[in-house]
């Protein structure tokens, strides 16, 4: 036998162990097998995973979460699955996602409180209809508020820094902290969340009085120029690298003469260098040739290292230790 089967084997034993234990706390709606990849990221692509979690309640994501760490078994968190590439092979281990199940949002006067799961295009229609400003920018980033907060997501010169008051998280020890803004360490495309290991569940946002016609007339700018410059006609993973220094990466990929170049049904986006699309069908090994044929190319040329904005999940995560 392989080592491959071995590992095959083993996370498949004990993916079926988690699942019974899973179940005695959970609904059965809230817990899948093998459950496609491909259909819960932005980029389509991706084998299945051996579970997949979707709590219906921010008591259940603790139930789970405590779970998973006592029998130390692998699993990360995703939300709206948009800066994602999983293997082609899946991902062995459990998916804990917090997406569209955890949406409650209350708002009073121009402070909001958003469970972690809800859509920023959906929040940002609330607040336009409560005339609330200041997230017009994030109105158009696909992805959901937790997975904002955690890499402090940003567009047209706006960041989740400017309107997040505190954030409530998870952290490793099963105890819920909220953290202010300043307590959050939000730095470009990133939060203290990151290196804590924390889950975000809920959400405070500081926000500032508007006119309805002024915050529709900046939402539809800002749509107006995606749609425009960025290829959301095709399926991706959003911006693939991040921005270098000083550099705008977009810019020195199209320059380095890599404009529409292809591999397989992946491609170099002939409408914005930034962003390697699925032309339908593209696998996450095509995808990932391109990533480091356009690296290579960007630092031979110019000497600038790109760094991927897009999480590369392995299909085999580390298996913690089982805590004694």
């Amino acid at each position: 036998m392989t080592e491959y089967n071995k590992n095959l084997d083993y996370y498949e034993n004990r993916a079926a162990e988690m699942t019974g234990k899973l179940l005695e706390k959970l609904d059965t709606q809230e817990v899948r097998t093998m459950a496609n990849l491909c259909e819960l990221t932005s980029f389509k692509i991706g084998g299945p995973a051996d579970l997949l979690i979707e709590p219906a309640s921010l008591e259940a994501v603790a139930a789970a979460l405590e779970l998973l760490k006592k029998d130390a078994f692998p699993f990360m968190v995703i939300g709206n699955g948009s800066n994602l590439l999983f293997s082609d092979n899946g991902y062995r281990g459990a998916i804990l996602r917090i997406a569209d199940n955890l949406t409650n949002v209350e708002i009073e006067d121009t402070q909001v409180t958003a469970e972690a799961g809800i859509l920023l295009s959906k929040l940002a229609n609330q607040l336009l209809d409560k005339e609330l400003a200041g997230f017009e920018f994030a109105s158009g980033i696909p992805g959901t508020l937790g997975g904002a907060v955690y890499m402090n997501a940003g567009a047209y010169d706006g960041e989740m820094k400017d309107v997040v008051a505190w954030a409530e998280v998870l952290m490793p020890d099963g105890k819920v902290e909220r953290l202010t803004n300043a307590e959050l360490g939000f730095s470009y495309r990133h939060s203290r969340i990151m290196e804590a290991g924390g889950i975000v569940l809920r959400v405070g946002l500081e926000l500032n009085r508007g006119m309805y016609k002024d915050i529709k007339a900046k939402t539809d700018d800002l749509t107006e120029k995606r749609t425009s410059k960025q290829p959301l006609e095709k399926a991706s993973a959003g911006s693939t690298f991040k921005r270098p220094a000083g550099y705008f990466a977009g810019k020195l990929i199209e320059d380095a003469g890599l404009r529409g170049l292809s591999y397989g049904k992946a491609q170099v986006s002939p409408k914005h260098c930034g962003f390697i699309v699925n032309n339908g069908g593209a696998t996450a090994e095509q995808v990932l040739h391109l990533i480091n044929v356009v690296r290579k190319t960007v630092r031979d040329t110019y000497g600038v290292e790109l760094e991927p904005e897009v999480r590369i999940i392995p299909e085999f995560p580390e298996v913690p230790e089982i805590p004694v």
